[in-house]
């Protein structure tokens, strides 16, 4: 157990600096399944990409795509059903899984997400990029909401609003990159009210188009944000604490998008150490308000927010 945990330790310092920051804040037990399972989704991340935490894209043909996939839900059977693993990723998923009762509905759910990136899914409205949103990075948050101990539907909601508004932060940061590997998330029909061929998004003449579009994305995720934060009111404060310092690191990334006009993506946005300790100490005074106040969160509607019917946490007995 100590191996996996220092595995997982490991993994989310080097995979994620700004979340491996935040989950610092977490209690000990917390932190333990919450690295772990981000060590399981960055692997198969990885797997689909051909990177190594992150890093270092490798070009890989669909068929071979597709391969890794196969191997990656077999693997997660396998897990889901309680065998065992040697590869350590899949180890510290199994630990989660058993300890937290976590549904193959929502690895899987993930894993489809992942299956979209290997099958060069094309997105053509706002609808398929929220989908896409979700099965990325949403249902990471449910999965997390169940660790940290949320049993009712709507606070699972909020959860899955604040991973939709990580990774619309991350489209709109990365929307210039994604389209060097051939990856466009932007929805089609906003690229053609804008004039901008889907192949051509790189191009200098497209620049001022494209931070419109990436304008609306960050609008669009402070929706997601705002719906995450009324969400908070219900988890334990240590909890609270390191989502309230992730939200806000993860929104400045966003906001540093919006704020540098056509010269976005001229360089990657990034929040500085010291800005990021400045966001961890903040959080403890929102989450800190948040759970004094412990809003009900039913009483404040998600109107106009995406959802993916049937998302609820399934308590293990």
């Amino acid at each position: 157990m100590q191996d996996l945990a220092a595995y997982s330790e490991m993994t989310i310092k080097q995979g994620s600096k700004s979340f491996a920051k935040a989950a610092m804040l977490f209690d000990r037990k917390t932190r333990q399944s919450v690295t772990m399972l981000y060590a399981w989704c960055r692997y198969c991340d990885d797997v689909i990409d051909g990177q190594t935490l992150g890093h270092g894209l490798q070009t890989l043909s669909l068929v071979q795509k597709v391969e890794r996939l196969q191997l990656l839900q077999q693997e997660t059977g396998r897990i889901v059903e309680g065998q065992s693993s040697d590869i350590p990723a899949f180890a510290a998923l199994g630990h989660v899984v058993r300890k937290h009762g976590i549904a193959k509905r929502y690895l899987f759910e993930l894993l489809e997400g992942f299956a979209l990136d290997a099958t060069e899914a094309r997105f053509v409205t706002l609808n398929d990029t929220l989908h896409y949103c979700y099965h990325v990075a949403g249902v990471v948050g449910v999965m997390m909401a169940q660790i940290m101990g949320v049993k009712d539907q709507e606070t699972v909601h909020r959860a899955t609003d604040l991973g939709i508004a990580f990774q619309l932060t991350n489209i709109a940061r990365d929307v210039v990159d994604d389209m060097r590997v051939g990856r466009c998330y932007l929805p089609q029909e906003w690229l053609l009210e804008r004039n901008i061929p889907r192949d051509e998004i790189h191009l200098l003449q497209h620049r001022a188009g494209l931070h419109a579009l990436a304008c609306e994305l960050v609008e669009l995720a402070e929706q997601y944000y705002a719906s995450a934060r009324i969400g908070m009111s219900q988890l334990p404060w240590r909890c609270a604490w390191a989502v309230a310092g992730a939200l806000l690191i993860y929104r400045d990334i966003g906001l540093q998008v919006r704020s540098a006009d056509a010269s976005a993506w001229d360089r990657r946005s990034e929040v500085s150490s010291r800005q990021k300790i400045w966001r961890l100490c903040q959080g403890g005074f929102v989450a800190v308000n948040a759970v004094r106040r412990k809003a009900r969160v039913g009483l404040v509607p998600r109107a106009g927010l995406w959802t993916k019917t049937g998302v609820q946490v399934l308590v293990k007995k």
